[in-house]
């Protein structure tokens, strides 16, 4: 089972540390710091997050979405309401979000539930998106089995050519989702795998609590 040429493939990491002197009392303005280092370190795409799901009898599911905004009501995302994850997130609505940034050793984690955004959100970053964005979103069955690439060619066609002197407007179907964390950890890589891990917490009071765990 052991393929010893994946086996060996291995990176020291030895760019920071993590240290509880050094973080943010509050999560988000930790994830703020480490976002804004992300941006300046020019990553490509710093907003790809991994999004997990899974059905109510705990199968799960993940893929790439992109983070559009974040504050203290959430991390903002948008997808088809009616793909595998709307239809996951609508029966079971505790998620996690995974960033992994490579070039700076980190990752962060975030755990929590999530709901649909105000329709003015979701109206609102639609109409910014290009034309051609906004021809896919109503185009395309997102999730559905399709007879082949030329099906999914023919409904953008129909779709550019109904709206050829009209702007589309955001079909009901697509749309935001706000993640509300619950718990958001913090890894910096470290050498020989001995790496710095920063939980924090949700408390029933709604403080924060931090905790280091082993790596």
């Amino acid at each position: 089972m052991l393929n010893q040429k994946i086996a060996d493939l291995r990176k020291d990491y030895k760019l920071a540390s993590l240290d509880e002197s050094d973080i943010a009392p509050y999560p988000l303005a930790q994830f703020g710091k480490w976002w804004q280092e992300a941006i300046d370190s020019e990553i490509d795409e710093s907003n790809a997050m991994t999004l997990a799901t899974s059905t109510p009898d705990g199968r799960p599911s993940a893929r790439i979405v992109l983070l559009k905004s974040f504050d203290e009501e959430g991390f903002l995302f948008f997808t088809n309401y009616e793909s595998r994850k709307g239809q996951e997130l609508a029966q079971n609505p505790h998620v996690t979000l995974l960033f992994f940034w490579r070039e700076l050793e980190r990752q962060v984690r975030i755990e929590g539930t999530v709901s649909k955004a105000p329709a003015s959100i979701s109206n609102e970053y639609y109409n910014t998106r290009p034309l051609g964005s906004r021809i896919g979103a109503i185009a395309s069955p997102q999730s559905k089995v399709i007879p082949g690439r030329s099906f999914l060619d023919e409904q953008v066609d129909q779709v550019a050519a109904k709206y050829a002197h009209t702007a589309p407007q955001r079909p009901d179907y697509w749309g935001g989702y706000i993640v509300k964390p619950q718990a958001i950890e913090f890894w910096q890589g470290r050498s020989s795998r001995l790496h710095d891990r920063i939980l924090y917490s949700l408390a029933p009071d709604g403080s924060w609590t931090t905790a280091r765990l082993a790596p």
